[in-house]
């Protein structure tokens, strides 16, 4: 036992995960008498110079709280982060089970039907994950976990995009975060990253189950990258030919280096999945993931009873992952509903009562309270209900209703809902520039959030233009049209476009040391994004 507190109530216990980004423990809840997972991080170790460790502390929170909105089985369950001293602290729901990597060493070789329906399984969390948006960026069997029923569920969703923010590279190392072995050629390059780079990973996962080893191996981390970025795979059926040729067809399309050619996402990953998935009847045997299709809701396979005093295997994560292709069981009738041959009493009709009008003073003083408290979730929410009202009582295009509506696209921004952001900003951009032309700098600002959303919603092309289009007017302002040329060149190396977007970084490099220096971090890190993409460069 470690004895030590996280938080003033999780008792850590044993440690079962270490690596590069922290520990993960065992530790009991003492408020609700549980155990639980806590993964422990050090911002100081990751993340160099202090201030940067102070911006990893906001945004491990803001991200925890992302990622605490995704509701599917096949996630672990969030119960609480914060920090305590020098760490970082998230925890977690405990379940048993093997992680994946595990599970196929002791399985080898893994049967494709297995294959299949773990594939099949992580398009389902993918696709719940890729709508909020988040992009897990470290993908891997590691990071799957494999329950006594099973189901499959995905760890450290979030973390790797904390530390690895698109704007402020957090690490400092000048190096994408992810593992080498099943990192996308954009993420390589350390170009934008999207829901395809996911994909990608979701395919060398696959190919590693099919065959038993990942597509591309290497003794050195710089020549597993190269090889992602110029080798092409070998088709599966070279190395197993009972694997079915439309399954060997989805891995290759997954591996594709330019991400415009691979799937266009998880559900149309899972659509070619679905035939192959086998067909309902008993699993093979233990932990076989072919139950949640084979037995959808069925109970856990009944297993001996543990001695006592002995621990389960532990792992770190979430419930059973029901079949996508289960219906929706029908509604259960409340208990008071009246049987169906029951007349209803003939009663005067009672007049409906007036709705109280909304205080939209009161409701603009609580957002800025919460505002403050850091609860944006809760923010969004009475901004998005008092809308309609100050709209009714104020007048759609009043200054009161645009304050409340450019707040409301801004909230959603910092509370990382860039899909409900995206069409407010739009509408704000398009009445102002309606008003006061498309140079106004408010118009501007507002298509520049626009641009902002679509990045992080993985929508690369259209990323592109609203940067190209809006960089012309910051001429007089060096910080943001250096902020948007990086953006650029991040984009296009995302798009595959490797040649343009080191073209736009070294040009970007020569503007930023003439104005700031050598020493500035904007040409720090760009030099050394540029080294790292020179080391990947054939005959490098």
């Amino acid at each position: 036992m470690n004895g030590r507190v996280i938080g003033g109530r999780y008792e850590l216990a044993t440690v079962i995960g270490q690596g590069g980004m922290g520990q993960v423990w065992t530790a009991y809840d003492g408020r609700l008498d549980r155990r639980v997972a806590v993964k422990l991080l050090r911002p100081a170790t990751m993340a160099g110079p202090a201030t940067a460790a102070d911006e990893l502390r906001r945004r491990f929170v803001r991200e925890c709280r992302v990622t605490a909105r995704v509701a599917h089985p096949g996630l672990v369950t969030v119960h609480d982060a914060g920090s305590e001293g020098d760490d970082l602290y998230l925890v977690m729901q405990y379940v048993e089970g093997a992680d994946l990597a595990d599970h196929l060493a002791e399985h080898d070789p893994y049967p494709w039907p297995w294959a299949v329906s773990v594939a099949a399984q992580l398009c389902a969390v993918l696709a719940a994950v890729h709508a909020v948006p988040i992009v897990h960026r470290d993908l891997k069997p590691r990071n799957v976990i494999v329950r006594p029923d099973g189901s499959v569920v995905v760890l450290d969703l979030g973390v790797a995009s904390v530390l690895d923010a698109d704007t402020t590279r957090l690490t400092h190392t000048g190096s994408p975060i992810g593992s080498p072995s099943y990192m996308a050629p954009e993420q390589a390059m350390g170009g934008a990253v999207g829901p395809s780079t996911d994909l990608y990973a979701l395919g060398v996962l696959l190919h590693e189950l099919l065959s038993g080893d990942v597509p591309f191996a290497g003794s050195t981390a710089l020549g597993v990258l190269h090889r992602h970025l110029y080798e092409p795979p070998v088709p599966l059926r070279q190395l197993r030919p009972e694997v079915p040729e439309s399954l060997e067809a989805l891995v290759l399309r997954l591996l594709a280096k330019d991400p415009r050619e691979r799937p266009s996402g998880a559900h149309e990953v899972y659509e070619h999945l679905l035939p192959l998935l086998p067909a309902r009847g008993a699993p093979a045997g233990p932990m076989d993931p072919t139950r949640p299709f084979l037995r959808p809701h069925a109970p856990w396979p009944d297993r001996p009873t543990a001695p006592a005093g002995a621990v389960p295997t532990p792992a770190v994560p979430s419930p059973a992952v029901p079949s996508p292709a289960m219906p929706t069981p029908p509604p259960i009738a409340p208990a008071y509903a009246a049987p169906a041959h029951a007349v209803p009493a003939r009663t005067a009709p009672t007049p409906s009562p007036v709705p109280p009008r909304p205080d939209v003073a009161a409701a603009v003083d609580e957002v800025k309270r919460l505002l403050g408290e850091g609860s944006l979730t809760q923010a969004v929410d009475v901004l998005g209900g008092i809308l309609p009202a100050a709209s009714a009582e104020h007048g759609e295009r009043s200054p009161v209703v645009r304050i409340l509506r450019k707040q409301y696209a801004s909230t959603l921004m910092d509370d990382g809902q860039y899909r409900r952001a995206l069409p407010e900003l739009r509408r704000l951009a398009a009445d102002r520039e309606a008003e006061a032309g498309p140079a106004d700098p408010q118009a501007v600002q507002f298509r520049y959030d626009a641009g902002l959303c679509l990045e992080q919603l993985g929508e690369t092309a259209a990323a592109l233009a609203e940067f190209r289009a809006v960089l012309p007017y910051y001429e007089g302002d060096a910080a943001r049209a250096f902020d948007i040329r990086q953006r650029i060149a991040l984009l296009l190396v995302a798009a595959g476009e490797h040649t343009a977007g080191q073209d736009q970084l070294q040009r970007l490099l020569f503007d930023a040391e003439r104005a700031y220096g050598p020493y500035h971090p904007l040409p720090v890190d760009v030099r050394r994004v540029l080294e790292h993409q020179r080391c990947l460069r054939p005959g490098s």
